[in-house]
């Protein structure tokens, strides 16, 4: 009994020491966490100002800076002109520009059109896509209003590089900012291709893609889900009937899914150059929703061709905008290259208006109206009757009055209520959009002999009247009457009433041009007989090397003017890969871009592709220009003496490195 109670107060005494040592623990520990305490806090606070901080740094970096601009966008061409699904105005994103010295610049900037103030504003943000042509913008209505933009391209400044996006942005219309879209799945680059929303899906096809040697067109279908944020390509089978590969296309929503016409492409055949192809077939892409799953099934269906006489000539360069009021889409101008004869095509300019009735696929002619006034039969008789009894004095005393001579009186009169004096000229590749009932129509592209003018003048006409067209901005472009026109301006459109002037100005620009004319004569003239004469007057034995030199880079200078004055007779090959008078390496480069990769993908750089292709190819267009530079200064010294300037000169260059149009040029894509 005795050692079971020795024990038992053993173990109370080791469990009173064991709770002690437990107390003096709990203690430590409280006393360790007041003297922390302060840390945690610091650590708190650091936390806090992390978050601040990139608080700060996500509005910097969305912070969009809004200001008014005095008018449209300033020239470009292949931007995107998009109605804002919410309100009345419009967007404008993007878009190139070409100079005459070859250098090409690309925008980035995002401009809203506001009708009833007539107003510009342009919105610049931190986060937004790079600047890019040839992209696709599409319009949501959820969310207060979205635009959906994808791809394009871009190139330096002498298009030494060159660049396919095939990024995804979302710009928020209320809050004006940018998202980027990350998905893993996506279509690939390209440019000029198209994109329709239908109902909460947006679909995407066909484009190109230009590695700098080939130009690859494509005929993929894709779909992204605005709901879900994922792409998804639609594979179909071998055996079902799809457009082929296209760009520049119109591409329009129905109530059925999503109206395919036209677009453009080029044929490749070996040792032959590029053909350009102007399409113009229909496809409807029918889109069904399952009523158990909501999952759409996509079909593509040919339409038939219309037989109808108001059906468009085929044509490039003439996408459709959407006219949801009347489920029409409407077309307005375009180019058609039409077989001259063996030597080159021929290129013809449009201005006309066509409408295509989307759901029955029938085409109408949108012919300007001309007003009826009450009347008028009278009012021209009576005019009639007072020309024939009005007194001669009161007549003179009236012409001395308005200015008006009395030969002029004579003539018929022209008719100012006419509608056709008020339409554009012809052009190709304008950007349309329908605000409502309103056609807006902006820039464009014209040829004129072997030049492109950009053009930045900006139209208007209600579509429910057609009564006539009103300019918002006119042309600032100066296109030269003394250039010949490739067009022969079959739309009806009145060209000429766009670009005359004064008779004096007319008077003077005929005698400066035909002054040019005349120097560039007496240029071949002394040419020639400078030639004979080298050949008539043998030279001494002491100057034969130096003499015979000249001679002979005189005789080369003279066959080159020769060669180059009739390009009929030259090959397409010969005219693109031969440097001009007054061009300058950059300047031959950028015509020649695509000739010059292929040249040196085909000589052995076939696994090149990208800047290293371009090195190549720049690497083969620089010894050509190298080979043919003395005989070029000669030329120009030639031309020098005839009494050309430089820039004569180089307009000499332009038409003699001008290739016939046939749809080489880069806007066909």
């Amino acid at each position: 009994m005795v050692k079971k109670s020795g024990t038992n107060k053993a173990a109370a005494k080791a469990a009173k020491k064991e709770r002690a040592v437990q107390k003096t623990a709990r203690k430590e520990k409280k006393k360790v966490s007041k003297a922390i305490k302060p840390e945690d806090q610091d650590d708190d606070e650091d936390l806090e100002s992390i978050l601040d901080k990139i608080k700060r740094e996500w509005e910097e970096s969305h912070t969009v800076t809004e200001e008014v601009v005095e008018g449209p966008p300033s020239k470009r061409a292949n931007a995107t002109l998009t109605a804002c699904p919410n309100g009345n105005h419009l967007w404008s994103i993007g878009g190139e520009f070409f100079s005459e010295d070859g250098k090409a610049y690309f925008y980035n900037d995002v401009l809203r059109y506001s009708p009833e103030k007539n107003e510009w504003r342009k919105f610049i943000s931190p986060t937004c896509p790079g600047p890019r042509s040839a992209h696709s913008v599409v319009a949501s209505p959820a969310g207060g209003g979205k635009l959906f933009l994808f791809g394009g391209e871009f190139s330096s400044l002498f298009q030494n590089s060159f660049h396919h996006y095939r990024d995804f942005w979302v710009f928020d219309i209320p809050s004006h900012s940018w998202e980027r879209i990350e998905t893993k799945i996506r279509p690939s680059a390209r440019s000029g291709h198209r994109m329709a929303m239908w109902k909460h899906y947006i679909v995407l096809f066909g484009g190109f893609y230009d590695p700098g040697y080939r130009t690859r067109y494509l005929n993929d279908t894709w779909v992204f889900d605005t709901q879900e944020y994922k792409w998804k390509q639609i594979e179909f089978k071998e055996a079902d009937r799809k457009p082929s590969p296209r760009s520049g296309f119109s591409f329009l929503p129905t109530s059925e899914g999503v109206v395919l016409y036209g677009g453009y492409c080029k044929e490749y055949v070996k040792g032959k150059r590029p053909v350009g192809v102007i399409l113009d077939d229909t496809w409807l892409l029918r889109i069904t929703l399952d009523h158990a799953t909501a999952i759409p099934t996509f079909k593509w269906e040919k339409r038939r061709v219309p037989s109808s006489a108001h059906v468009p000539s085929p044509r490039a360069g003439a996408t459709m905008a959407l006219w949801s009021a009347r489920g029409m889409g409407v077309m307005f101008g375009g180019v058609t290259d039409v077989e001259r004869d063996e030597e080159g095509m021929e290129s013809v300019f449009w201005a006309d208006l066509h409408a295509y009735h989307l759901e029955n696929n029938k085409w109408t002619s949108m012919n300007l109206k001309r007003p009826k006034k009450a009347g008028s039969r009278k009012k021209k008789q009576a005019r009639h009757v007072a020309s024939n009894t009005v007194d001669p004095e009161d007549s003179k005393n009236e012409n001395d009055k308005t200015g008006t001579s009395q030969t002029k009186t004579t003539c018929p009169e022209q008719d100012v209520d006419d509608p056709e004096l008020t339409k554009p000229m012809t052009r190709y590749n304008a950007m349309l959009a329908v605000l409502r009932n309103t056609l807006y129509i902006y820039g464009g592209i014209l040829e004129r002999g072997s030049r492109e003018y950009t053009l930045d003048d900006f139209y208007t006409i209600q579509l429910d009247k057609l009564d006539k067209y009103s300019c918002l901005r006119s042309m600032s472009t100066v296109i030269p009457e003394d250039v010949e026109s490739s067009s022969e301006d079959e739309s009806g459109s009145d060209t000429d009433s766009h670009n005359e002037d004064d008779s004096d100005t007319d008077e003077d620009n005929d005698e400066i041009s035909s002054d040019i004319k005349n120097r560039r004569a007496r240029a071949k003239k002394n040419l020639k007989q400078g030639v004979e004469t080298e050949e008539g007057n043998a030279p001494s034995s002491e100057e034969e090397p130096a003499v015979a030199a000249v001679t002979d880079l005189r005789a080369q200078a003279s066959a080159f003017m020769n060669a180059s004055a009739q390009n009929g007779g030259r090959s397409a090959e010969d005219i693109i890969s031969t440097p001009a008078p007054g061009e300058t390496l950059a300047m031959f480069y950028a015509r020649s871009r695509e000739y010059w990769a292929q040249k040196a993908h085909a000589r052995g750089a076939m696994d090149s592709r990208g800047k290293q292709l371009r090195r190549d190819g720049f690497g083969l267009a620089e010894e050509r220009y190298t080979e043919y530079k003395p005989i070029l200064e000669e030329v120009e010294k030639i031309l020098a003496e005839a009494g050309l300037d430089e820039k004569e000169m180089r307009e000499v260059g332009r038409d003699v490195g001008a290739v016939p149009s046939g749809g080489q040029s880069r806007n066909r894509r």
